[in-house]
């Protein structure tokens, strides 16, 4: 899946689809979690989750302080598109199941990036979208 995180003019609109991207990448994440056989594997995966988590929770407050609704959950059809991948390779064990996780990892870079070089960047997402573009490029 390509994410189109970012590519949006609307900067307002760009920030509650990568809310729902982070929503989408818990879903995946827990997926994965599910299915791993390796602890070691699991315990770092948790630790990843919990950077997602932690994003819809520091942009949620962002758009909060501009009298915007943060959305409540993932996207309505595309959580289906990262999960699905953890979900089939999950047929193949743990070395696939965290290339699907890659794959999936590559869009929330590349959505992170987009919204790190927005040219609406609102002043005060600066700080937020470098941390989360941080956490990104660690996983």
């Amino acid at each position: 899946m390509t994410t189109l995180v970012g590519t949006q003019s609307d900067f307002t609109k760009a920030l509650k689809e990568l809310v729902e991207l982070d929503f989408d990448a818990i879903e995946a994440y827990q997926a994965a979690i599910n299915r791993l056989e390796s602890s070691l594997y699991k315990e770092k995966l948790k630790e990843f989750k919990s950077d997602h988590e932690r994003h819809i929770q520091d942009i949620s407050s962002l758009l909060s302080k501009h009298n915007e609704k943060a959305p409540q959950g993932p996207s309505a059809g595309k959580q289906w598109l990262a999960k699905g991948k953890v979900v089939i390779a999950n047929l193949m064990g743990d070395n696939a199941i965290l290339k699907a996780m890659l794959s999936n990892e590559i869009d929330t870079n590349t959505a992170y990036e987009r919204m790190n070089d927005h040219k609406d960047k609102w002043e005060d997402a600066q700080d937020v979208l470098k941390r989360g573009l941080e956490d990104e490029q660690r996983h």
